[in-house]
C-alpha cells in the first residue's frame, strides 16, 4: 500500500510538472482555410493573444484544400503533446457524413468555440413579406414556387433552410435549394430575381439590409445580434432552431490532461480580453465563446444534427 501511495504521489507531481513546464517551446496554430477568411481573422487574433498568454510564440499556418480536410487532417495526425493547436470549422461536422473524409470530432480535443455567424432568413426588400409567418405561410400555401440559395447543395446554409423549415413542420422540397459558390453571388440573385429567399449569415446580408435593398426576417441565433438588435431570432418567432458558420480551436485526440488544462485556461482568457473581442466584433463576426467542456458537447451534438439535416437534404442516404 506504501509503495502504491508514494506511486501515486510521485505521478500527481509529474503531472504538475509537466503543466507547470508547458509550453517551452513555439506552438504551431493550423488553420484549415485561406488567409484572409473569417476562421483565419479569428485565428490570427486569438494567436497573437496566445503569444503573451502562453509566454512563447504562435505560428499560424494555413493548410488549405480538399474543401478544408487538408488543414483537419493536418491537425488530427500532429502529435499530441500541445504543440500544434488549430482551427476546427463547422465542416468537421458534416464532411464525413458525406464520405469526404474519415476524420469526426473524436480526432480532437476541443478547446473553445471562437465564432458562430448565425444564418439569416433574407428577401428582397419589395417583397410582399413583412414577418417570417408570412414567408412560411406562403411556402405552405405554395410549395415548390419559391426559392432559396446561399451556397453550394448540402452546404452551411442549405442546412439552415432545411432546419427551419423542418422544425416549423414544412417539407425542404416546399422551397427548393438553387446552389451557388456563396452567400455574395446568392444575394446577387436574390436583387436580381432569380431566387425569392437566402439564408446565409446575418453579416453577409447587412451591408445590402443597410443600404435598403433587403430585408432580414429573422436571424437563427440563441438571442438578437447586439449590432442588429431589431431583427428577431426565430425562437422568438416560434422556431427552436438556430444555426451558423462557426470556428473553434481544438487539439489532436488524447493530448495529457495537464497540456489540456494550460492550452484551455490560456484560450479562455484570451477569447474575454478585449483586444480580441473588440477588434472582431467591429469586423462583423458574432462571437459565441464557449469553454473546452461546453465546446465539447457543442460538436457532438452538431455532428448528430448535420448529420440529420443532410440526410433531410437527400446528400446522404439513410
Amino acid at each position: 500500500m506504501k509503495r502504491m501511495l508514494t506511486l501515486l504521489a510521485a505521478l500527481a507531481l509529474a503531472g504538475a510538472a509537466l503543466a507547470q513546464a508547458f509550453p517551452t517551446r513555439p506552438i504551431t496554430f493550423t488553420v484549415p482555410w485561406s488567409p484572409g477568411g473569417g476562421t483565419d481573422t479569428a485565428s490570427r487574433t486569438l494567436a497573437a493573444m496566445l503569444n503573451e498568454g502562453l509566454g512563447v510564440t504562435v505560428n499560424v499556418v494555413n493548410r488549405t484544400g480538399g474543401g478544408g480536410v487538408v488543414g483537419h487532417l493536418a491537425l488530427a495526425q500532429a502529435q499530441a503533446n500541445g504543440y500544434t493547436i488549430g482551427a476546427i470549422t463547422v465542416e468537421i461536422t458534416m464532411l464525413p457524413h458525406i464520405g469526404q473524409t474519415d476524420l469526426t470530432y473524436e480526432d480532437y480535443t476541443p478547446l473553445g468555440l471562437m465564432i458562430n455567424n448565425p444564418s439569416a432568413v433574407s428577401v428582397r426588400a419589395d417583397a410582399p413579406w413583412e414577418t417570417l409567418d408570412e414567408l412560411l405561410e406562403h411556402i405552405r400555401a405554395n410549395p415548390g414556387e419559391l426559392q432559396a440559395s446561399g451556397t453550394a447543395m448540402g452546404g452551411i446554409w442549405d442546412l439552415a433552410r432545411i432546419g427551419m423549415l423542418d422544425v416549423a413542420g414544412i417539407d425542404p422540397d416546399a422551397m427548393p435549394w438553387v446552389p451557388s459558390q456563396g452567400a455574395a453571388p446568392a444575394f446577387q440573385e436574390l436583387l436580381a430575381g432569380g431566387v425569392d429567399v437566402v439564408t446565409a449569415a446575418l453579416a453577409e446580408a447587412a451591408p445590402l439590409m443597410q443600404a435598403g435593398e433587403v430585408r432580414v426576417l429573422g436571424v437563427m441565433a440563441p438571442e438578437r445580434i447586439g449590432r442588429f438588435p431589431d431583427v428577431p431570432t426565430l425562437t422568438e418567432l416560434g422556431l427552436e432552431w438556430s444555426i451558423g458558420g462557426w470556428a473553434g480551436v481544438a487539439a489532436p485526440a488524447n493530448i495529457p490532461d495537464e497540456v489540456r488544462a494550460v492550452l484551455a485556461e490560456a484560450i479562455e482568457e484570451a477569447m474575454a480580453s478585449p483586444e480580441f473581442v473588440d477588434p472582431l466584433t467591429q469586423a462583423g463576426f458574432t462571437l459565441q465563446p464557449m469553454n473546452a467542456d461546453e465546446f465539447s458537447t457543442f460538436v457532438q451534438t452538431q455532428h448528430e444534427v448535420n448529420g440529420r439535416l443532410l440526410r433531410l437534404a437527400g446528400v446522404v442516404e439513410d
